[in-house]
């Protein structure tokens, strides 16, 4: 059974940083690399989002409310993908979520990790 676990939330004030982990278990290290993920949020009221998804071949999308202020990374060797989010802004307050795919069809999914950017 695939688990995700996402970490590194908090709270954080405008222009600040974090640095989120989605730690997998469950898909074999030699096919880790070939999974994509994406980074997901949802902020109260609001509707899911997808904010970024590294794919297989490491080809990198973002969407354009976090481009240039966000970045996705991955460590195949820890089965961990990471969203470093810098130049935090109060809209960026939500529950960010990992899953194993760029959509909302993805298979697996965390439990989530709250993000509050507030001053």
């Amino acid at each position: 059974q695939v688990q995700l676990v996402e970490s590194g939330g908090g709270s954080v004030q405008p222009g600040g940083s974090l640095r989120l982990s989605c730690t997998a278990s469950g898909i074999p290290s030699d096919y880790f690399p070939l999974y994509q993920f994406g980074w997901f949020r949802q902020a109260p009221g609001k509707e899911r989002e997808g904010v970024s998804c590294i794919r297989g071949d490491e080809s990198i999308v973002y969407s354009d409310s976090v481009k240039g202020r966000f970045t996705i990374s991955r460590d195949n060797a820890k089965n961990t993908v990471y969203l470093q989010m810098n130049s935090l802004k109060p809209k960026d307050t939500a529950a960010y979520f990992c899953a194993t795919g760029c959509s909302d069809s993805a298979l697996y999914w965390g439990r989530g990790t709250q993000v509050n950017v507030s001053s």
